[in-house]
């Protein structure tokens, strides 16, 4: 749950609706290579 609350967090000082992330990470997630997780964290982001 800490986990979850630090991404959160993390999307909101990056300027980012954690909504919109969270969905558009569960989106993308189930195809993205696992060496590539960070590109899925919230601050390199722009979301479509």
């Amino acid at each position: 749950m800490a986990i979850a609350f630090t991404l959160i967090e993390t999307a909101k000082l990056s300027h980012i609706d954690p909504q919109a992330w969270l969905t558009w990470v569960l989106a993308q997630i189930a195809d993205h290579k696992i060496t590539r997780l960070d590109e899925l964290l919230p601050w390199p982001v722009t979301l479509p």
